[in-house]
C-alpha cells in the first residue's frame, strides 16, 4: 500500500478526520478531509464528530481545535510546526500591556497561543476581522493583537482607532516591493491579489485586499484574469485546481529561497510520513490546561457565533 493509502485506511479505523491549512505541501492537501482557512478550520473543528482530530497545521490551530473539542484526541504531525507570529506576543508581557488598559475590549487575532486567548473578549481571523470589529460600540476602545499590519488595515478599512500590539508574521513581512513592482512591469496585465497580513506598501499595489479563502473567491470570480498573488505561496496550489486555466504567479521575496516567494518554514516541516505517524501513533497530542480553555473557548466561540 502506499503511504496516502495507508493514511486512508487509518483514518477510516480510528474515525479520524484530517484538517489541513492552505499553506501546506499539495500531498497533505490532497489526502485532507478538509482545506481552508483559519476560520473554516475552526468551524470545521467545531463540528466534527471524529474521535481524532489530525491538524495538518501549525500548533494554534491545533490548540484552538483542542479548546473546542476537549474529549477529543488532537494531533499535530510536528510539533515544531509553531508560528512567528504566535511568537510575537509572549503572554507574561500581553497581560501587563492588557492590564494597563483596563477599559479596553481586547480582540485578537486567532494567530496567537491559547493563554493569549484567554486574555480576550473575543477572537477574529482575517475573513471576519472588520466584521469584528464592526461588532463593537464605537465608543469603546479596542485593544487588538498580535498583527500590527493586519490592525492597521482594519483601522484604515473602519476608520477606529486600535491600540496595536508590535507583532506580525514573518512570511507576509517577506515580500520584496522592489520585486514586485518589477514583477508587475513584467506582467502589467496581472492584478495584484494580498493578504492583509502584508506590510502596508505591499497592500496598496493590491487591487483585492483578504483572507486566503477570500482571495481564492475571487481569483474564482475573475477566472479569465491574470494575477499575482501576495501570500504563502501554498496557496497556490487549492487555487490553481479552482482555477485552471488561469495564470497564478507568487509574489517574490526579498530573500531567494527555493521558490522565489515567500513561504512558511514552519507549515512545511509536517509531512505525509509525519502525518501517517501521528495518525498511527495518536501521538504528539495537543493538550490545553483546563483553566486556559475554559476561558480561551468563550472569545471562540464568541467568534464563531458571528460568523455564521
Amino acid at each position: 500500500m502506499s503511504l496516502t493509502e495507508k493514511i486512508k485506511k487509518l483514518k477510516e479505523e480510528k474515525n479520524a478526520v484530517i484538517l489541513a491549512h492552505y499553506y501546506q505541501t499539495p500531498d497533505i492537501q490532497e489526502i485532507a478531509d478538509y482545506v481552508g482557512d483559519s476560520l473554516g478550520l475552526s468551524q470545521k473543528a467545531a463540528e466534527t464528530d471524529a474521535d481524532i482530530i489530525v491538524f495538518a497545521g501549525v500548533h494554534f490551530m491545533a490548540e484552538t481545535a483542542k479548546i473546542l473539542n476537549p474529549e477529543k484526541t488532537v494531533v499535530l504531525p510536528d510539533l515544531s510546526a509553531g508560528c512567528s507570529l504566535a511568537d510575537s506576543c509572549p503572554p507574561d508581557l500581553f497581560k501587563e500591556f492588557v492590564a494597563k488598559h483596563p477599559n479596553h475590549k481586547v480582540i485578537t487575532y486567532v494567530n496567537c497561543s491559547a493563554e493569549i486567548k484567554a486574555m480576550t473578549d473575543i477572537v477574529c481571523t482575517s475573513s471576519n476581522a472588520l466584521k469584528i470589529v464592526a461588532s463593537i460600540p464605537k465608543d469603546k476602545p479596542i485593544i487588538f493583537a498580535p498583527d500590527k499590519n493586519l490592525g492597521k488595515y482594519i483601522m484604515k478599512e473602519t476608520g477606529r482607532e486600535l491600540l496595536l500590539w508590535d507583532g506580525s508574521c514573518i512570511v507576509h513581512e517577506a515580500f520584496c516591493i522592489d520585486k514586485l513592482l518589477e514583477l508587475h512591469n513584467e506582467h502589467p496585465d496581472a492584478v495584484i491579489i494580498a493578504h492583509p497580513e502584508s506590510e502596508e506598501h505591499i497592500l496598496k499595489t493590491a487591487t483585492y485586499i483578504g483572507s486566503t479563502s477570500g482571495m481564492i473567491n475571487y481569483v474564482k470570480k475573475h477566472p479569465e484574469k491574470k494575477f499575482i498573488v501576495a501570500t504563502e505561496a501554498g496557496i497556490l496550489h487549492k487555487m490553481q485546481q479552482e482555477v485552471p486555466n488561469t495564470i497564478l504567479i507568487p509574489a517574490p521575496a526579498a530573500e531567494d529561497n527555493t521558490c522565489a516567494c515567500s513561504e512558511c518554514g514552519y507549515m512545511k516541516v509536517n509531512t505525509l510520513q509525519k502525518l501517517y505517524d501521528c495518525l498511527n501513533d495518536e501521538s504528539p497530542q495537543i493538550d490545553v490546561d483546563s483553566g486556559i480553555r475554559e476561558k480561551a473557548l468563550v472569545p471562540i466561540k464568541r467568534m464563531l457565533e458571528l460568523s455564521k
